[in-house]
């Protein structure tokens, strides 16, 4: 991975991390204060608490990602440590699913006239939880890269005994 990428993907990382911990910070004010800045009325609260635990299943994705882009630029990316920060963006892609499926549990009474919002709203729950079985498959392509890592590493060690 080029310097360059490397930059650049660390500086939306940034970006994005600073921004979700900035509306975190602002939604657990309306949640703390009990009441909304924009009208004085109460919040809704499950839906700003379920924003507030979605944003942080995105930042640990992001702070995994980080991890993993630094192994990579170390070249250590092939190592078992890796497995840390890809079963944690598994984890917080798997946590925003759920959080996505209680969002349309909250919002489908109000949807008794139309269900088919209902339903779409299911459906994208479904693509992330395919996202998240792509990560995995990844993963497994991971584990396959060590171990042939690992097998390289020891015959290298065989040859060099042998020579």
């Amino acid at each position: 991975m080029g310097k360059l990428a490397v930059r650049a993907l660390r500086a939306v990382l940034a970006v994005v991390l600073a921004g979700t911990v900035c509306v975190q910070a602002l939604m657990m004010w309306v949640l703390v204060s009990g009441s909304d800045p924009e009208d004085g009325s109460l919040p809704l609260t499950p839906l700003r608490v379920i924003v507030i635990l979605g944003m942080a299943s995105a930042q640990v994705a992001l702070v995994c990602v980080w991890r993993l882009v630094a192994m990579v630029r170390r070249g250590t990316v092939f190592s078992l440590a890796a497995f840390r920060y890809v079963d944690g963006v598994i984890g917080a892609i798997v946590a925003a699913a759920v959080l996505w499926f209680a969002v349309t549990a909250i919002n489908a009474p109000g949807q008794r006239e139309d269900p088919g919002v209902t339903v779409i709203m299911a459906g994208i729950g479904v693509a992330v939880l395919g996202v998240a079985l792509i990560v995995l498959v990844l993963r497994m392509l991971l584990a396959q890269a060590v171990d042939r890592d690992v097998e390289a590493a020891r015959m290298q060690a065989e040859l060099d005994e042998v020579i």
